[in-house]
């Protein structure tokens, strides 16, 4: 029997001969999607209370594919938009100092939005950013967004 205390005492490769390799760590490679998988969902990205999940942070500079619904755009002829777990009619939490919420993605594509009514699912594929970034045309503040994307009805 494996208890506690015969758990730590045992080396890491004793514990990988075991079956009982660490399943909280996860690589990029393990957390990226591969051919032929679902696209991940916002909920994928964050744990609770809007910390980002620590498959986000294995995924963050690559490439992903997500679905969700787009919020209307902030301004006309935006090179972005925000991707919502739920559809929504406004964009929430557009101001820094406010709390992240752990519902949203903001997505940037490289050419002009073609807006998808808000009701409608999508799926967005793009480079996945980790930091705190300010969108200078704007002023949309956020810890986390979808660079260089593409997007389509799913």
């Amino acid at each position: 029997m494996l208890t506690r205390r015969s758990f730590l005492g045992q080396s890491p490769l004793a514990l990988l001969g075991a079956g009982l390799s660490t399943p909280f760590l996860i690589t990029a490679a393990q957390a990226a999607p591969q051919a032929g998988d679902a696209p991940l969902k916002i909920r994928d990205l964050y744990d609770k209370g809007a910390v980002l999940s620590p498959r986000a942070r294995a995924l963050d500079g690559t490439r992903i594919a997500i679905s969700g619904f787009m919020a209307p755009p902030l301004k006309a002829d935006a090179a972005f938009f925000v991707l919502t777990k739920m559809p929504m009619a406004t964009c929430p939490f557009c101001e820094p100092g406010v709390e992240w919420p752990d519902t949203i993605l903001p997505v940037y594509s490289k050419r002009r939005v073609d807006v998808i009514p808000f009701n409608v699912p999508i799926e967005a594929r793009g480079v996945l950013r980790l930091s705190e970034f300010i969108d200078p045309e704007t002023g949309f503040w956020s810890i986390i967004r979808l660079e260089d994307a593409r997007y389509a009805r799913s």
